[in-house]
């Protein structure tokens, strides 16, 4: 029987009580406890952390319990924790290693199991395959499941209790300078969707001239209102509506774990994660007068290699995932890095997703400018040129997923939406180069039954066009 335990673009997903189960999570936690004592990681422990999903903390203690039993030395978080905090933690304990229960955007009724390496970052692809090697041990009843109760692992060293929150504040605190943002007379909506970033902006920037509204703030495990706790604009009417009803000057939302940003200007127009991305590296590049390359994934706007030419930088692509980005990121000391589902990495920090410090460098942004965030966009689109993106999911039954691949795998259309296709590329899923510098990519889900669909032009109707045609392509 295969696996049910399977790692995608970022670590192990599935629906709770159907496949992620304790006796699952179990399994996976010792597959990380043979990673790590095969490695050489054990020595310096793990880091275990959870958000805000039902059953996260209880997961977590499962986590726990097995990494203990395997003689590892274990710090357990004592309250929800969004995922860059847990990473960093791994950097700031010198962890070995990390685990962070959490389904990040995936709808309330899954939860997950993501893997941070010693360096802070997701489990790299090579990390990612030993621990399915000892899965596949565990199942084939080579290995058992080493366990041990939290109190047992307390006395005999191998637990500590923590609260990842306050060191990771004060490292945001370290990068970014928020005295200076806090001064600023903005008024400002956040949108935490129920997630485990829930009250830590307001902490971060209360006492200041600011003034900052939370909506959505308190946990919920069921995300009322959002099909899943992702920060797109069909998730964010209420974010929009907030902006323009309060007469603020933007909208920050975050994903469930808070790793993935999305921003709404001063009107309540959604901005794309495109453009976020751009528009945070053309910050860096031409205000704080920073250097270094811009790594993305291949679905990021071209917007990124204008900035590259403008600049002098490199602009690496990668495959979607970050435990692809975040390597790259570390063999080139990227300044930032970044993949279209709005999760942005910042040098000097870790090599990981993290939405609260791209929402403050996003505050810095305008505060330093002195600018809206419309006018941000207009002073990004003026060296870049304009940019329209628009990404479709598209549920497909399971038994045509053989079907859907070959398509993938084989198909050169001659145009879409009306423009020629240049050439593919096919590194993930496939993508299609257009002309008139516009693209196309069709790729399947890491974590659900899902054809992703992408493309990028000048303007909006040739990217409707577009991806009605890739639609048509696949029947769907």
């Amino acid at each position: 029987m295969p696996s049910e335990i399977k790692f995608g673009t970022d670590g192990w997903r599935a629906i709770i009580a159907d496949q992620f189960t304790f006796e699952n999570v179990r399994k996976a936690a010792q597959g990380l406890a043979g990673e790590m004592l095969a490695s050489g990681a054990a020595k310096a422990g793990a880091v275990i952390a959870w958000d805000t999903r039902f059953a996260s903390e209880q997961f977590a203690v499962a986590t726990a319990e097995v990494l203990a039993g395997n003689g590892i030395r274990c710090a357990l978080a004592t309250r929800p924790a969004p995922t860059p905090a847990t990473s960093f933690s791994v950097i700031d304990r010198k962890a070995g290693g990390g685990v962070m229960i959490t389904a990040s955007h995936n709808p309330g009724s899954y939860n997950g199991f993501k893997v941070k390496s010693d360096r802070g970052g997701s489990a790299p692809p090579e990390m990612v395959d030993r621990i399915e090697a000892q899965i596949e041990r565990i199942e084939s009843g080579e290995v058992e499941v080493r366990r041990v109760a939290l109190d047992e692992a307390a006395r005999n060293g191998l637990l500590d209790r923590f609260d990842p929150t306050g060191p990771y504040l004060e490292q945001l605190e370290r990068i970014v300078d928020v005295g200076a943002i806090k001064k600023a007379r903005l008024k400002i909506v956040v949108d935490s969707m129920y997630g485990s970033g829930g009250g830590l902006f307001p902490r971060l920037l209360a006492g200041g001239g600011m003034e900052l509204q939370e909506i959505h703030g308190g946990p919920n495990p069921a995300f009322p209102g959002f099909m899943q706790p992702e920060p797109i604009e069909a998730n964010l009417g209420a974010l929009q509506a907030a902006v323009r009803e309060t007469g603020a000057d933007a909208g920050i939302a975050f994903d469930g774990d808070a790793d993935r940003v999305g921003f709404v200007d001063e009107t309540g127009r959604y901005i794309s994660t495109l453009e976020g991305f751009s528009t945070l590296a053309h910050h860096l590049l031409e205000r704080r007068g920073q250097r270094g390359a811009v790594v993305s994934t291949i679905t990021m706007s071209s917007m990124v290699d204008r900035l590259g030419e403008a600049y002098g930088v490199d602009t690496p692509r990668t495959a979607v995932g970050f435990k692809y980005v975040g390597p790259t990121m570390l063999e080139c000391d990227a300044m930032i890095g970044g993949e279209e589902s709005g999760g942005y990495a910042f040098r000097g920090h870790v090599p990981e997703r993290d939405g609260l410090l791209s929402g403050l460098i996003f505050l810095d942004a305008m505060v330093s400018s002195g600018k809206r965030p419309s006018e941000l966009l207009a002073d990004l689109f003026s060296l870049t040129g304009p940019h329209s993106f628009r990404r479709v999911d598209r549920e497909f039954p399971g038994d045509e997923r053989a079907g859907i691949q070959h398509v993938i795998d084989t198909a050169e259309p001659d145009e879409l939406g009306g423009m020629a296709v240049e050439r593919s590329d096919r590194l993930d899923g496939v993508k299609y180069f257009l002309a008139g510098g516009g693209w196309a990519i069709v790729r399947m889900s890491g974590t659900e039954p899902l054809l992703r669909t992408y493309a990028e032009a000048q303007d909006a109707g040739t990217v409707d066009r577009v991806l009605e045609d890739l639609g048509a392509m696949f029947g769907l």
